[in-house]
């Protein structure tokens, strides 16, 4: 292109685009009760995906197969019952299932992450966590990130990046 200054990138931002994916991936979960999704990355590439729900082998919420949902449970009670996988723990399990090292990576998570994921995440390697929705996000979880040297940052959606060549 001739002319000097900036180009516009009219392509979405990297967070843009790895959160729009997980969002997308959101779709796939069978829990009656809330949709969420984690994309698990490592320069710029997808490692592994997660949705929330019942574990492999066990029906599917919808179905029946998680007596929470089946129930009439108020939100944030009888959490005991619930037989779903969270979605970061899926995304790490995929990559582990798969052989994917994910030491230093980023996940992003269409939610904030409760205080069992937070621990799997620092203990998994992960370097950086971008969440969406905030869902209890307790004091804890950032406390224990910030002593694990865990970043963390609530992701807001932004313009398309500007670049000078090809990225």
């Amino acid at each position: 292109m001739a002319g000097k200054g900036k180009v516009v990138d009219p392509r979405p931002g990297w967070d843009d685009y790895f959160m729009g994916i997980a969002n997308v991936i959101a779709g796939r979960s069978n829990c009656l009760r809330r949709k969420v999704a984690a994309v698990i990355v490592k320069d710029r590439h997808i490692l592994s995906t997660g949705y929330n729900g019942t574990p492999h082998g066990v029906r599917n919420c919808f179905e029946g197969g998680c007596p929470r949902c089946s129930g009439k449970a108020a939100s944030g009670a009888d959490l005991e019952e619930c037989l779903c996988v969270h979605a970061e723990q899926n995304a790490i399990c995929q990559a582990a299932f798969f052989g994917h090292a994910i030491k230093d990576a980023t996940i992003y998570v269409t939610i904030s992450p409760c205080l069992t994921c937070a621990k799997l995440i620092i203990n998994s390697g992960v370097k950086e966590v971008v969440y969406g929705g905030d869902y209890a996000f307790l004091p804890r979880v950032k406390e224990i990130f910030k002593s694990a040297g865990v970043a963390h940052r609530k992701y807001k959606p932004g313009k398309p990046a500007q670049t000078k060549g090809r990225k």
